[in-house]
């Protein structure tokens, strides 16, 4: 692909379709589920992996399910209707509340404990870090928590809100998008903000989420984060929906509508425009066959710095856009152990969903179990690691699976001594593009509104588009780009 090279197909490799999706991740999923309910069948997806989904995507074993990405979903407002139309259709709600908000069944939204933190040798719950905090501490928690209190109340002058999924439906003034100009950091300095626990709590959401250090991350990306599944000031979060395997839930469910429109192990080497269309060239990699496809149009739902090496005439000459969605890296990995670790204080805080440690880069991990109830013996934790910071990337394809699960077991024996013991296997995945980064001035440039535009018959689906990688957006960029072919 790098290469840039064009690549002849044999006469009778050729096929043709209305429409081709490039790309099998929640985009590019969500697509081609969106024909479908729109009976629109002429369409195939093309997706280079052997498994579907991307960085949503999950895996199983003999006795659960687990994440290699992606693993909740926020309880979505009432007002993402086609959101909630896949939800209602997946059976996981069961009505409304009073004021017009989904009620999701309590057997998939997360099972508590949530969340732990381990400090100092001990296992805490919540995220923040309340044991030994100071007065001070507790001023400036506070104090953070009015600043988003105001920014959840707050309404432009035609209603919207600052802060809301999908970020199409944001407000656009001035007061809100100015926010983009400065780190995450900075923010926090400028508003007198130095609370080391608030500093770590802000630091981590931008890990979580982003992949990126606080000095990295835009400051509306940083609130965006503790905002935008506030329904109201001073209430708690949006609830998780969650299973054992993560989003590949949604994965596996999206997928079961098209299996038999999609393609896997098939990797896009050219996007040809014409007059006639759009021609897709692509390599089965299985059978090291090249095929082309002549379409009529092309939903292009793959990363979009990938774009400047498979459209050809991007090839030549790439948008000036295009240079400004930077990608960060992480690795996954899945801990296979044939018991739970012992705790080694009775009253530690007991084992949750989310397990983060304090005094670490990485972000802990979850528990596939978890959400089964099944609370002793054999278990699944999916391990997290954003490589955040210069030469993530590079850093990250440097070390081999060896160095890696060193790094994963050193750290994870700081809270779990036996933790060497326990594990059977380690699986690890890593994700060389994980996830866009919104760092300053990208949310709210014009690169998404230029990279958003159809080009000659080709139109894009990715949560790239939106400048924040999550699922939400992801599902509304493959809804948006069918719309825009439908009503054409």
């Amino acid at each position: 692909m790098r290469e840039k090279q064009n690549t002849e197909v044999p006469a009778n490799n050729w096929e043709t379709v209305k429409t081709a999706i490039v790309g099998g991740g929640i985009a590019g999923l969500s697509a081609a589920y969106k024909f479908t309910k729109e009976n629109f069948h002429d369409f195939i997806l093309l997706e280079l992996e052997s498994a579907i989904g991307g960085t949503a995507r999950s895996g199983q074993n003999s006795f659960i399910g687990y994440p290699w990405g992606a693993h909740y979903l926020p309880v979505p407002f009432k007002e993402n209707t086609e959101l909630i139309a896949l939800l209602n259709e997946m059976d996981l709600t069961e009505g409304r509340t009073n004021n017009g908000g989904i009620l999701v069944k309590e057997q998939f939204l997360c099972r508590e404990p949530e969340e732990r933190i381990f400090y100092k040798g001990r296992w805490y719950e919540g995220l923040y870090l309340n044991v030994g905090a100071s007065k001070d501490d507790k001023n400036q928690l506070e104090a953070f928590q009015k600043e988003i209190d105001f920014w959840v109340n707050w309404r432009d002058a035609q209603g919207r809100r600052a802060f809301v999924l999908p970020i199409a439906n944001c407000s656009n003034d001035a007061e809100v998008t100015d926010l983009d100009k400065i780190t995450f950091a900075d923010w926090l300095r400028q508003k007198g903000f130095n609370s080391e626990r608030l500093i770590w709590y802000c630091d981590y959401a931008c890990r979580d989420d982003y992949g990126l250090k606080l000095e990295q991350t835009s400051a509306w990306a940083g609130l965006f984060y503790f905002c935008s599944r506030v329904r109201k000031s001073s209430a708690e979060s949006q609830s998780f929906i969650t299973f054992p395997e993560g989003n590949g839930k949604f994965v596996n469910f999206l997928h079961d509508k098209v299996k038999d429109k999609t393609r896997l192990k098939t990797i896009a080497i050219e996007i040809i425009p014409n007059e006639n269309g759009v021609d897709v060239i692509y390599l089965n990699t299985e059978t090291n066959e090249i095929r082309g496809i002549h379409a009529e149009k092309v939903i292009f739902a793959a990363p979009v710095f990938t774009s400047k090496y498979l459209i050809r005439d991007f090839k030549e000459n790439a948008p000036d856009f295009v240079k400004e969605f930077e990608h960060n890296a992480w690795f996954v990995a899945n801990l296979f152990l044939k018991d739970r670790p012992k705790d080694q204080f009775a009253k530690d805080f007991p084992l949750a969903w989310d397990n983060v440690l304090y005094e670490s880069p990485s972000l802990g991990y979850v528990n596939a179990t978890h959400q089964k109830g099944i609370d002793y013996g054999q278990a699944v934790f999916t391990y997290y690691f954003p490589m955040a910071g210069q030469n993530g990337r590079a850093k990250l394809f440097s070390l081999d699976w060896q160095e890696l699960a060193d790094v994963v077991l050193s750290d994870l024996s700081l809270a779990h001594k036996d933790i060497r013991n326990l594990t059977e296997k380690i699986d690890i995945m890593r994700w060389g593009h994980a996830m866009i980064s919104p760092k300053t001035n990208f949310i709210w440039n014009d690169s998404h509104e230029k990279a958003q535009k159809p080009f000659r018959n080709i139109h894009f689906a990715h949560s790239d588009l939106s400048g924040i990688a999550l699922f939400e957006e992801a599902f509304f960029h493959g809804l948006r780009a069918v719309n825009e072919i439908l009503t054409k």
